[in-house]
């Protein structure tokens, strides 16, 4: 699964955390589990935090420990290059890397509906929590919130296209 998350037809792929250096180059926070997607990136669209967007061209990238610096075209500077702090970069959703079968973005599950195999509504995903193991689906329910472990024996059926997925749960489990 991705980090990216996804703003209507966009992926966001990266996060501006601040300027580096004097010529204007930016570090930013990567929110893809592929950073090899960079080397054959020439542009992304940049979101503003009041989410207006515009197109930067990359001149140059490379990677600082678990974050990638870029130098933007038009920013030579580091009072330019402030003006970036804060937004998201995104590509078209197109051009999203395709995930193997049975492999889903977290962007992709969110917002999902998530029914019990007889059809009972059990809520919507609102979040996926990363655990150091098994990642595990947060759903808010009409009355509460229930945790269900993503794995094959509880999650059946994910149906990203039909935004629903199908649950199996073990006994006690949507009690917890």
């Amino acid at each position: 699964m991705s980090l990216s998350e996804a703003t209507d037809d966009l992926v966001v792929i990266a996060r501006v955390a601040r300027t580096r250096g004097l010529r204007g180059e930016v570090l930013a926070d990567l929110y893809t589990d592929f950073p090899g997607r960079f080397e054959d990136l020439d542009s992304v669209i940049a979101i503003a935090p009041d989410e207006s967007r515009r197109s930067l061209q990359i001149e140059e990238h490379w990677f600082h420990g678990n974050r990638i610096v870029f130098k933007f075209a038009g920013y030579d500077s580091i009072e330019a290059a402030q003006d970036l702090a804060g937004f998201q970069l995104a590509v078209p959703a197109s051009e999203r890397i395709e995930l193997p079968a049975g492999m889903f973005y977290e962007w992709e599950l969110i917002g999902c509906r998530v029914e019990a195999l007889d059809g009972t509504l059990i809520g919507k995903v609102s979040e996926v929590l990363k655990t150091g193991g098994v990642e595990v689906l947060l759903i808010a329910g009409a009355e509460r919130e229930h945790m269900v472990p993503m794995v094959d024996d509880i999650c059946v059926e994910i149906d990203i296209e039909r935004k629903r997925i199908r649950i199996d749960p073990p006994e006690g489990l949507l009690e917890l």
